[in-house]
């Protein structure tokens, strides 16, 4: 099972998921509230998140939540990812997300 490490500001959190969750469901399930949670389906946002390492598919995203160059500096929605092995990610806000690195 992937490890997936949360960085929101000064805290960390870590959890394991189960292969075919998604991160978002993943960090609900094992209780976290690392992930902020909205819709559950791609269509608020509110669980953006920065891909800093590790494998993934991903599903279909919005580009009113993630555009093209989001996308290429790593920014996803939480919802909308499915990890194939240990990642790191750091959650954003919006702030953050318009202007990547």
């Amino acid at each position: 099972m992937p490890t997936i490490t949360v960085e929101n500001g000064a805290s960390c959190q870590t959890f394991e998921i189960k292969p075919g969750e998604s991160l978002l469901i993943g960090s609900e399930k094992c209780l976290s509230r690392a992930i902020p949670v909205g819709c559950r389906g791609g269509g608020c946002g509110v669980c953006k998140v920065r891909i800093v390492m590790g494998r993934y598919d991903r599903k279909r995203m919005s580009k009113a939540h993630i555009c093209e160059r989001q996308a290429e500096a790593g920014y996803v929605l939480a919802c909308r990812v499915y990890p194939l092995s240990d990642m790191r990610i750091e959650v954003v806000n919006e702030t953050q997300a318009e202007r990547p690195d």
